[in-house]
């Protein structure tokens, strides 16, 4: 499989800017294909890039080209992904050559599969460099079954950088598993992409410091613990596939935690060793991941809580007892979070969140993982340091080792240690946009199921999201004790919990009681949160509401979906 993208060659297949992808095929992915293909509005199918939301609706990336290939035209804050799908002829691993060029010194990322960074550097003139990555099957968050992936996404993030050619072979090579929880898994990317404004999991950097030595196959999720990766079946798609050879990495704890039959020392041990005996019967090897460190401090005295510590304890004699690799990112990640201390910490989290960490907390983090990796023998250490093993990098973060070669023009320089800015930056809707709506905006009540039926919390924080255009997240940040990371509305629930829906009177007692018929005056009290965030809160809007709604102790799906279709005219 041969695409070049600077000029035509009988060798490769010649791909115009104008050629978008349609499974099955090959092309660019922009807006116009991700409205029209279901397929790709799934955020693991889709090279896990997704446009801001006021971009639904709009043509934002306009792909060019000249002789030296194809490239995003932008002016505008932030970056735009180039994003090249081709599918592949079969499930598995591959090694990718990709060559770029740039007319001057430009800062690269080039994503492979579900946003896994296997590169970020300065390139300069033309560039060629190999890559390894895993194309498999994947259960989507809200989906209960595998779906097939046969497709192999190419990202490239860079001012003006070219795409000139890509390049896919199958690759006998070893795979390196991963399982996990939302703070190791793929998380997706809004763009305008803003590194400090992205969820990311620790797993999905850990290619580019692997390199060409294993294809990283992340099979974490969020919500998940050590009971539901299996329950769920994201365990058997990574246990059919594990050969002899192979490395299981597995960091669990975070919604474990949450379930008293999954303590440290009950079911979550006794889950972990059920994986031990299972990979070690495949010939592969299991490796415990002490849980990532939260940015959690005491309010009475601003010291550190460590609320993971039993959890790491309970890795820490297991892979003792089983003679098993441990990864101990748990200390090294609670170390430098003390260290920065909370208000310097917060920089390598999603914003307002103390559990997930941003592209620069998870690219930190996978190098601690990488670190220890080398030390225990399963990973080969390049052969330049990144930070020259400094206490301010974590120390020990090695360079990976990727196969660069053919560097004909110009320059190249791995990027090393990625620190956050100060004050991390936030996108502005251009002008040019306007005020955003929805193009579907009057469909959003059509196609509503049960309209007769009472509605629960959960459905109206849902129907009130939509509405007013917040959307769900693809994490859960414990905030209530009734409600579980691997439940399936729980990303609404973060979601309206983030964007200030839910009323403080609801959640009194520290639960939601996701499932209770709403009352009239609740229903009110958060669509009137949502909509002043959006728009100015009117008298007009008060006359939407019949008379008595307010006392009404449950209110119908339809009649809420009227309420929110006539606010929406003001």
């Amino acid at each position: 499989m041969k695409y070049r993208f600077d000029h035509p060659d009988c060798d490769a297949v010649f791909v115009t800017p104008d050629q978008l992808y349609m499974p099955p095929a090959y092309g660019f992915l922009t807006e116009e294909n991700r409205q029209r293909a279901k397929r790709l509005q799934i955020l693991e199918l889709n090279s896990g890039f997704e446009p801001v939301y006021w971009c639904q609706g709009r043509e934002l990336t306009r792909i060019c080209a000249d002789g030296h290939g194809v490239y995003v035209h932008w002016t505008g804050e932030g970056e735009l992904p180039l994003t090249f799908a081709a599918d592949v002829p079969a499930e598995g691993n591959y090694r990718v050559g990709i060559t770029l060029y740039a007319e001057t010194a430009v800062d690269v990322m080039i994503f492979l599969g579900r946003r896994r960074l296997a590169w970020r550097g300065m390139i300069a003139g033309l560039w060629q460099g190999t890559f390894v990555t895993n194309i498999c099957p994947v259960i989507p968050r809200t989906y209960e079954e595998p779906m097939e992936d046969r497709t192999l996404d190419v990202t490239v993030l860079g001012r003006g950088v070219r795409l000139a050619a890509v390049e896919a072979e199958p690759w006998d090579g070893r795979t390196l598993y991963i399982a996990g929880d939302s703070t190791v898994t793929d998380q997706s990317a809004d763009y305008p992409y803003l590194p400090g404004r992205s969820y990311c999991g620790w797993g999905q950097m850990l290619p580019a410091f692997l390199g060409t030595q294993m294809a990283v196959s992340n099979h974490a999720h969020s919500g998940l613990t050590t009971e539901s990766f299996r329950t769920e079946g994201h365990y058997q798609i990574l246990y059919e596939r594990l050969r002899e050879g192979d490395v299981c990495l597995m960091q669990f704890g975070h919604n474990d935690q949450k379930l008293m039959h999954l303590a440290a020392e009950g079911g979550y041990r006794e889950n972990l060793i059920r994986y031990i005996e299972e990979i070690r019967v495949k010939g592969a090897a299991p490796v415990l991941v002490t849980p990532l460190a939260r940015n959690s401090w005491r309010g009475n005295d601003g010291s550190y809580n460590d609320l993971l510590a039993s959890y790491a304890d309970a890795c820490a004699r297991l892979a003792e007892e089983y003679q098993v690799p441990l990864l101990d990112l748990h200390g090294k990640s609670m170390e430098f979070v003390t260290a920065c201390g909370r208000e310097k910490a917060m920089r390598y989290f999603f914003p307002g969140d103390y559990t997930h960490s941003n592209d620069y907390g998870a690219y930190r983090y996978a190098g601690y993982v990488y670190g220890d990796m080398v030390r225990s023998g399963l990973a080969i250490r390049g052969e330049e340091t990144v930070c020259g093993g400094s206490a301010a990098c974590g120390g020990n973060i090695e360079k990976p080792d990727v196969e660069v070669s053919g560097i004909l023009t110009g320059t190249m320089e791995y990027a090393g240690a990625w620190e956050p800015p100060e004050v991390l930056p936030e996108l502005t809707i251009p002008k040019e946009c306007g005020e955003w709506k929805d193009p579907n905006e009057e469909r959003l009540f059509e196609d509503l199921e049960r309209p007769d039926e009472d509605m629960t919390r959960v459905e109206a924080l849902e129907m009130v999201s939509a509405a007013l255009h917040f959307f769900p997240t693809n994490v859960y940040n414990d905030m209530f004790e009734d409600v579980i990371g691997h439940e399936r509305y729980a990303g609404a629930v973060e979601c309206g919990w983030q964007n200030g829906l839910i009323p403080e009177e609801m959640t009194a007692d520290h639960r939601f009681y996701p499932h209770r018929k709403i009352s009239g005056a609740e229903f009110y009290q958060i669509l009137k949160n949502g909509y002043k965030s959006r728009k100015t809160w009117t008298d007009r809007c008060e006359t939407v509401f019949p008379e008595g709604f307010f006392r009404e102790e449950t209110i119908r799906r339809g009649m809420a979906a009227e309420i929110c279709r006539e606010i929406l005219q003001e």
